[in-house]
């Protein structure tokens, strides 16, 4: 198995990835963990990725997007191919330079889109430059909170390869519990990280909470459905002027809680 016992993390970056199937609130709880975080440590250096090329987490957080890492990608592989003829350390060192210039400074934390990245071709190796720049940055953080891909995608192409904690986000439905089965099997092969966890979000009912199956991951967090959250998203509100009483911030404050953050 390619998952291993990492070193102890502590005084180091606590990488949290944040996955599950697409409709559960995956991007919703990401959001209410940044706000979370930003609270409980002012005085930590937090970074919000936003790894899913909806780019949803911005919205969530109520961040404007000016430019993504794929962007940047995008351009050093333009000089390239115009004939560039620098070194993959210079290609590196303007990439880490422009993603800096490229993070939105927020209250309490700083913010990068991935964007859509393409898939690896020829251009493989600046991917793999770029995938070392970010973890780079996350090594200029406490904290790192990553809203991942919907579904296993970004697993099996080991995007999210190094993480502290997978929180794995399922609603009460089979097909969710399924996912991030799925999702969990598939990190034991290909990512490290020590320890996961589940939240079981949109729960309608105490009785079905007997129903749900999460098969050997352990639950972290049951989060009730909660009309605030609904209506502000319909307000476009971000999820950090929700009241610390919602139910989808005390979830997200318990899942953290339970896994040692």
């Amino acid at each position: 198995m390619y998952r291993k016992v990492m070193k102890s993390m502590q005084g180091q970056t606590k990488v949290i990835a944040v996955a599950g199937k697409g409709g559960v609130g995956k991007t919703s709880l990401a959001a209410a963990m940044v706000k979370v975080l930003t609270k409980k440590y002012p005085d930590k250096r937090i970074l919000a990725i936003d790894a899913d090329p909806a780019v949803g987490l911005s919205t969530a957080l109520g961040v404007e997007v000016k430019e993504t890492i794929d962007d940047i990608r995008k351009a050093v592989v333009a000089t390239v191919e115009e004939g560039d003829t620098r070194t993959a350390l210079e290609l590196l060192a303007e990439s880490e330079y422009r993603i800096y210039d490229a993070m939105e400074e927020c209250d309490g934390f700083a913010f990068i889109a991935v964007g859509r990245p393409e898939s690896a071709g020829c251009y493989c190796k600046i991917n793999n430059y770029l995938k070392a720049v970010i973890q780079l940055l996350a090594e200029n953080f406490d904290y790192v909170v990553i809203d991942g891909e919907a579904g296993i995608e970004q697993i099996n192409r080991r995007v999210m390869e190094k993480v502290t904690h997978l929180i794995l986000v399922t609603d009460s439905s089979r097909k969710g519990t399924q996912v991030i089965q799925t999702i969990k099997k598939v990190a034991d092969e290909l990512v490290m990280y020590q320890k996961t966890g589940v939240i079981v979000n949109r729960i309608l009912s105490e009785s079905a909470i007997k129903l749900i199956d999460t098969g050997a991951v352990p639950v972290v967090s049951y989060i009730y459905s909660d009309e605030r959250l609904a209506e502000a998203d319909l307000r476009g509100e971000s999820v950090l002027m929700l009241a610390e009483d919602t139910e989808i911030v005390k979830g997200a404050a318990k899942a953290l809680d339970a896994m040692g953050i």
